[in-house]
């Protein structure tokens, strides 16, 4: 297996999907066989000092293609003797891959991988033309899914498009699994003993729909008054949705839980009865859900999922099965969604358990890295 070294502005202890997978990824290889290049952020020393390989921080919050970073990644496969790149997020950093090549020889494999935010790169322009500069110029372009490759694949070039492949994200269903007992972190929140929860586990922003989960919820109360949402993570559009829960009458029905590590996240999915993120496209379509990590991991917790219709959010689901695909933006469909499932808690059940079995069966993150390893690794002779 060749020494791989991960590029990447997506690693811990920042939090948020891209960084789950990222992480994921690095740490299933083996000690000597990757170090992670990335950028500042508070709190890293003592993260990183856990991990059994190296992390190099860079002093700027957020890496660019520049020739100074670039400067810095060719330096780093010379001391590290790396023979493969991975870039964590093809946009904009994989725009560094062509001198890589050119100044470092001893790398033979280049693989970018892209997420969400590489859809709106594909649509506009000026970013386009790096989307295809950025095909042109690595082995591989990986995409989470069916939505993603067909939103990215015509931006890249047609040689490039024929080279991309799947890597889609995983759970580790060891860690995400059904928990007996979440009675203390339910009473640490003040939700009553038989209270339903409806968790939603994001960031605080509009396109996950925590907005349509508020507004939803007095619905909700008609047929299950003791109803609770749970909202976890952090984000710009916190105070917003504190108004919007006030506004709606249901301030003490809503729980902002904030921000937590990934690995408290798992106790969060057992304390609840379904999980919600009801995300929508905004902007025109620009603004779209690349996947959503969150889904995979409510379903390996056994909870049914009521998942967005969002660029590629529905194939986490099936629909009808381990739970429901809703617009975003209708309001009493997701109340009556949500009623449905907390109002027949035997189906709810059956679902979740449904989901487990999916998820543990394809989407593990030990399918994806082995895929990850599989493109790394120089191609055979010919």
């Amino acid at each position: 297996m060749p020494k791989t070294l991960i590029v990447t502005n997506d690693f811990p202890p920042r939090q948020g999907g891209i960084e789950t997978f990222v992480h994921a990824m690095a740490v299933r290889f083996a000690p000597g066989e990757v170090v992670v290049y990335t950028s500042a952020e508070p709190g890293a020393g003592a993260h990183d000092a856990a991990l059994p390989f190296p992390v190099v921080r860079d002093r700027a919050r957020t890496l660019l293609p520049t020739r100074r970073v670039t400067d810095r990644a060719v330096d780093l496969v010379r001391a590290y003797d790396c023979d493969a790149v991975w870039f964590g997020a093809a946009a904009p950093l994989a725009l560094m891959a062509g001198a890589l090549r050119r100044r470092a020889p001893s790398v033979r494999r280049i693989v970018a991988t892209t997420h969400g935010h590489e859809v709106w790169w594909a649509r506009t322009p000026g970013t386009r033309q790096a989307l295809r500069r950025i095909g042109a110029t690595v082995d591989t372009v990986t995409h989470l899914g069916d939505y993603t490759r067909r939103a990215i694949a015509p931006a890249l070039g047609r040689s490039a498009a024929a080279r991309m492949h799947p890597l889609t994200p995983g759970v580790d269903p060891e860690a995400f699994a059904p928990r007996p007992d979440a009675t203390a972190l339910r009473t640490s929140y003040g939700v009553a003993p038989n209270a339903p929860v409806i968790l939603c586990a994001a960031r605080l922003v509009p396109r996950k729909g925590q907005d349509v989960l508020i507004r939803a919820l007095p619905l909700v109360h008609r047929s299950v008054p003791k109803a609770t949402l749970l909202l976890v993570g952090a984000g710009p559009y916190a105070r917003r949705l504190r108004r919007l829960a006030a506004a709606e009458g249901v301030p003490h029905s809503v729980i902002f839980a904030g921000g937590h590590p990934h690995s408290a996240l798992p106790a969060f999915y057992a304390a609840s009865d379904v999980f919600a993120m009801p995300c929508r496209t905004r902007r025109a379509g620009l603004e779209v859900e690349g996947l959503g990590i969150v889904y995979l991991e409510a379903a390996a917790t056994a909870l049914p999922t009521l998942t967005g219709t969002s660029g590629g959010a529905p194939a986490t689901t099936r629909d009808g099965e381990t739970g429901y695909v809703v617009d975003g933006r209708d309001i009493p469909t997701i109340a009556d969604r949500l009623t449905h499932l907390l109002t027949h808690p035997e189906l709810a059940h059956a679902m979740g358990r449904k989901a487990r079995s999916w998820v543990r069966s394809t989407r593990t993150w030990n399918h994806t890295h082995d895929t990850l390893r599989a493109l790394l690794a120089p191609a055979p002779p010919c």
